[in-house]
């Protein structure tokens, strides 16, 4: 199973979202050809019903800590309720531009 087919799993069992989207943007970085280690995740659940964004964020930090522990290094992330996402969708939704440059290209 690849690590974003891990990453559904592990986001639909712990927070059942009504949508959930996730992108391996790896290729956009400077790793490894088939890296799998930054994801951009939009996720809606009715579980952040009156919940700020950091609570929203730490839950799902907490569903993916496994991952975080082993090798998922970068995750762009968006967490909205049902009634948010009716009302604004997710425009504008992109991740930071890679800066580039690896520690192991350090000279």
């Amino acid at each position: 199973m690849s690590r974003q087919e891990r990453i559904e799993q592990k986001l639909s069992e712990a927070l059942a979202p009504v949508v959930l989207t996730v992108e391996n943007e790896s290729k956009n970085h400077n790793v490894p050809k088939g890296a799998e280690t930054h994801f951009k995740v939009l996720i809606v659940s009715p579980v952040f019903e009156g919940l700020g964004t950091i609570d929203r964020h730490r839950k799902v930090h907490t569903a993916l800590a496994d991952e975080l522990r082993s090798g998922l290094h970068a995750l762009t992330l968006r967490a909205l309720t049902p009634a948010q996402f009716d009302a604004e969708g997710a425009p504008g939704f992109e991740s930071p531009p890679c800066l580039g440059g690896s520690k192991h290209d350090k000279k």
